[in-house]
C-alpha cells in the first residue's frame, strides 16, 4: 500500500538485497512467496499462502514497525475481538464460523474449509497467523463491488501488488503495479458494510454517503488520510523518498484530532445560562463509523464555578442504538435486527446542541468545557469482564478508556 516503494529497492541496492535474500533462503529463512505460486489454496495451509508479516520485516522493517502499532495488526488478536468472537460463536451455535473473519481476516474466503484454524488461532495466546497483514492486502488483485459486502479477489502466488510502477527485480518476490492500490475501492471490502449485520440492510451502512462528500469530489481517496505520505525508505537500505504511512491512523493516532471541531457560545441571562455548541464533522464518512455496534462519539459539557467545582454536566451521544429479535437493546451486530435510534454525524455534517443550566453563583467567572471523545467499549457486564480477562492489562486496557477528539474551554464572566 505504500505510495512509492512497494516491495522494492533502488536499482543500486537490488543486487545487495538479492544476495541477502539468497542467503536467508539458504539458511531456511524463507522470505518469498515462490512456494505458493503453483499451490491451490485448498491444498495448502493458511500460513503457506499468506506468510506472516514477520517475514516481510526482514526487508521492510520500517513498514512492519508501523503496521505492528496499527489496529490492523490486532484485527483478530485484540482482547475485544476475541471476546466478541466468543459471543458470536455462542449466539450462532457455532454456525457460519467464518462470518467475523470476512473482514478481520479476509483471506478466510480462500480457506472456508479451514475456518477452524482461524478460530483456534484467534483464541490462542500465541497466534502464528495474521488477520490483516502484508499478504492480506498485497495479494489482492481485484475488488468485486457487485457483492455485498465487496469481496477481495486474491491471486495467491509470488507476485505482490501495489501502487508503484518502478519495481526492481529481486529474489524475494515479483511486484506488479495496480491502480486499485491508489483507490478507495481497496478498503471497501472491509469498511463499507458489516456481514454480521446483513439483516439490517442499508440501515447499518458504515460510511454513509461518502462518495458525495466534498473530500471525495476534490479527489481524495481513503489512502489520502489513512495512509498519508511521508519521507522514508520502503525496503531496508534504499534512498529515502515519498512513501505511505502504514500505521493507518484514524480512531487511533493524531488524525482523530482533525476529525471534528467545536465552537462554543454562551449567553448569560440572570439566573439561567445557555450554552450552544456547534459540532462540525470534518470527515467524509459517518462519525463514528458504526462498527462495532457499541461505537459512539460523545459530546460532554462540564461547567466549573467557584474553586473550579463542577456545577453542571451533560452530554450528547452520536451513534446507533440497536435492538435484537426480542426488542431488547444490543451492542452486537450479529444479534441486531432493528435500529432504534440513529444520531450518527453524517459525512461533513454540522450539528448544533443547546444546553441550559443555572448560572453559577458566588463567582465572577465560570468555565465551560466542551469535549468530544470516542467512548470506551460498551456492553453487558459479562462481555466487559471477558475483555478484561483476555487483556494482559486487565481493567487498564485501552478499550476501557475514552479517546479525545477535540476539547475547548471558554471562561465566561458573570454580569
Amino acid at each position: 500500500m505504500e505510495r512509492r516503494g512497494f516491495g522494492i529497492v533502488t536499482r543500486a541496492m537490488s543486487l545487495i538485497i538479492s544476495v541477502a535474500v539468497t542467503a536467508l533462503v539458504g539458511l531456511g529463512g524463507v522470505v518469498h512467496w515462490s512456494d505458493a505460486q503453483d499451490v491451490k489454496p485448498k491444498a495448502a495451509t493458511v500460513d503457506k499462502v499468506f506468510p506472516s508479516s514477520n517475514k516481510c520485516k526482514r526487508c521492510h522493517e520500517r513498514v512492519f514497525e508501523e503496521w505492528e502499532t496499527s489496529p490492523l495488526s490486532k484485527s483478530i488478536h485484540s482482547p475485544v475481538f476475541r471476546a466478541a468472537l466468543d459471543e458470536y460463536l455462542t449466539f450462532s451455535g457455532g454456525k457460519e464460523k467464518a462470518l467475523c473473519f470476512k473482514c478481520h481476516a479476509p483471506h478466510v474466503n480462500l480457506f472456508l474449509d479451514q475456518v477452524q484454524t482461524f478460530v483456534t488461532q484467534t483464541q490462542s495466546s500465541d497466534p502464528t497467523i495474521d488477520g490483516v497483514g502484508c499478504a492480506q492486502c498485497h495479494l489482492i488483485k481485484q475488488i468485486d463491488r457487485t457483492s455485498n459486502p465487496p469481496l477481495p479477489k486474491y491471486e495467491p502466488g509470488k507476485t505482490l501488488y501495489g501502487p508503484y510502477k518502478d519495481a526492481v527485480q529481486n529474489l524475494a518476490h515479483q511486484s506488479m503495479d495496480l491502480d486499485l492500490f491508489r483507490k478507495s475501492d481497496l478498503c471497501l471490502n472491509c469498511h463499507l458494510s458489516v456481514p454480521a449485520a446483513a439483516n439490517l440492510g442499508k440501515s447499518n451502512d458504515l460510511l454513509g454517503n461518502w462518495e458525495t462528500s466534498k473530500a471525495v469530489k476534490s479527489g481524495k481517496e481513503c489512502q489520502t488520510c489513512h495512509m498519508p505520505e511521508q519521507v522514508g525508505e520502503s525496503a531496508n537500505g534504499e534512498n529515502k523518498r515519498k512513501v505511505a504511512n502504514h500505521t493507518f491512523p484514524g480512531r487511533i493516532g493524531k488524525l482523530r484530532q482533525e476529525a471534528a471541531k467545536l465552537e462554543v457560545a454562551t449567553e448569560v441571562k440572570g439566573d439561567q445560562t445557555k450554552v450552544t455548541i456547534t459540532v462540525q464533522s470534518l470527515v467524509p464518512h459517518n462519525l463514528p463509523t458504526t462498527h462495532p455496534a457499541w461505537a459512539r462519539v460523545v459530546l460532554e459539557l462540564n461547567v466549573r464555578g467557584k474553586n473550579l467545582k463542577t456545577v453542571f454536566t451533560d452530554q450528547r451521544s452520536y451513534g446507533r442504538v440497536f435492538a435484537d429479535a426480542k426488542g431488547q437493546k444490543t451492542v452486537f451486530d450479529f444479534a441486531a435486527t432493528k435500529v432504534l435510534e440513529d444520531t450518527v454525524l453524517k459525512p461533513e455534517e454540522t450539528r448544533v446542541e443547546t444546553f441550559t443550566f443555572p448560572t453559577p453563583k458566588d463567582t465572577r467567572t465560570f468555565d465551560v468545557e466542551a469535549a468530544l471523545n470516542y467512548a470506551p467499549v460498551g456492553g453487558p457486564p459479562s462481555f466487559l469482564q471477558r475483555i478484561e480477562a483476555e487483556s494482559s492489562k486487565g481493567s487498564q486496557d485501552p478499550a476501557f478508556q475514552p479517546i479525545s477528539i477535540f476539547k475547548k474551554t471558554v471562561n465566561v464572566p458573570v454580569p
